[in-house]
Formats: structure tokens, C-alpha cells, sequence
């Protein structure tokens, strides 16, 4: 049974997603939060396996609840959701410690996978999505490529190097396999490696990495 919080300020939007997710026969929700401050306390008092976030909240936002939430709470898994698909707080939330995010308007099935996906430890959002996402703002936010010094990626070797930016690409593990003639199990081992040298908790955050240390530019 996967155990769920809601974040959201509006009733109505918390009914909604409650009605539809308990009728599931592998979920539950466990409890409600209407801002940021009782979506922390919340969590450290039910210890949900997943957390529904909603970006935009009174008093502490969403952003910030999830870097305390997954600061605290390692094993509490974050999906942001946000009104907007392209949205500057979505960045800062994957950065902030969040496994995915969706757009409030999704279908109830991609609300109901997106859910299962980040209970398995992966990321809700799709490779290319995340990549355009990304790319997107780092475009927006930026006159030219600035790399951000990143002393993680000194103890990279080339194979990794060239894994990440596959990653940053959207590639998926399969697909990366195919690219290098090289096995899945290979490819997994490699990332598993990169993540724990980069301190990336999931692909999201190794995206974002290879953007700011400059491995990849929007528009590649």
C-alpha cells in the first residue's frame, strides 16, 4: 500500500485527488496539508511514502517544504505539481530534493502512474520532458553558458562523463546501452557510480548538474 500526503491550499483540489487515489487498490491517503509548514510537520508525523506536493502555497512554499521534507526525510519520495507545465519553481524544486513533477491538469491515470513511478525510485518526469524543461529555463536565465564549478565531476571517468551526458540528453538506460554497445546491467552499474560521485539522488538532479557545469547546452 502506498502512503499518501497531499499538499494544496484549495480543498476542493485535495478532495479531488483524494477520491481518485483511494479508489486505487495499492493506495491511500494518509493525511492533508493546506501550506508548507503542515506539509513538514505532516510528514515527519506519518511518514508517507509519498508526498504530492503543490509548488504554490501560503506562508512556506512548496519549494521549500520539499528541501526540508527530503533534507530530513530521505526516504519520503516528493512530486511536485504545479498549474503551469513550464514553471521556475519546478527547476528549484527537482533541485530542492523532488522525484518528479506534473502539471495539475493531467489525466488521472498519469496523476495515478506519475505516483507509482516515484514509489519505485524513479522519476515521474520523461527524459525528454525533463530535458526541454530544463533547458528551457537555463536559456532563460542566462546570456551565454556560465558554468557553475562543480568539483564532483573531477572524479568522473570518461565513461561516466560521457553517461551523463547521454542522461542530460534524455537517453534512457536502454538506449544508452544501444549508443556505447554495451550492456543494460552495464550502463546501471555506471550510472549508479555517477549518481553517488555527483550526489544525485535520480536523473533529475544529474540533468540539472550536467547543465550547470556547461556538459550540455538548451538547444542540443
Amino acid at each position: 500500500m502506498i502512503e499518501i500526503l497531499l499538499v494544496d491550499d484549495h480543498k476542493l483540489v485535495r478532495m479531488g485527488f483524494k477520491l481518485m487515489l483511494d479508489a486505487q487498490p495499492d493506495m491511500r491517503v494518509v493525511g492533508e496539508a493546506e501550506d508548507g509548514e503542515q506539509a513538514v510537520d505532516m510528514s515527519v508525523l506519518l511518514r508517507p511514502d509519498v508526498v504530492l506536493m503543490d509548488l504554490h502555497l501560503p506562508g512556506l512554499d512548496g519549494v521549500r517544504a520539499t528541501e526540508r521534507i527530503t533534507a530530513d526525510l530521505p526516504e519520503v519520495r516528493v512530486l511536485a505539481l504545479s498549474t503551469f507545465d513550464l514553471d521556475e519553481n519546478v527547476v528549484a524544486a527537482l533541485r530542492a530534493g523532488a522525484v518528479g513533477f506534473l502539471p495539475k491538469d493531467v489525466s488521472p491515470e498519469e496523476l495515478i502512474e506519475g505516483v507509482r513511478v516515484v514509489h519505485r525510485g524513479e522519476s515521474a518526469v520523461a527524459p525528454r520532458l525533463l530535458t526541454r524543461l530544463i533547458g528551457t529555463f537555463v536559456r532563460a536565465g542566462t546570456e551565454g553558458p556560465r558554468p557553475r564549478p562543480v568539483p564532483e565531476l573531477a572524479g568522473l571517468t570518461d565513461r561516466e562523463r560521457e553517461i551523463l551526458v547521454l542522461i542530460a540528453r534524455g537517453r534512457s538506460n536502454t538506449e544508452i546501452a544501444a549508443d556505447l554497445a554495451v550492456s543494460p546491467s552495464t550502463v546501471k552499474n555506471h550510472v549508479t557510480n555517477l549518481f553517488a560521485k555527483i550526489g544525485a539522488r535520480d536523473r533529475a538532479q544529474a540533468v540539472i548538474v550536467a547543465y550547470e557545469a556547461a556538459l550540455i547546452h538548451p538547444g542540443e
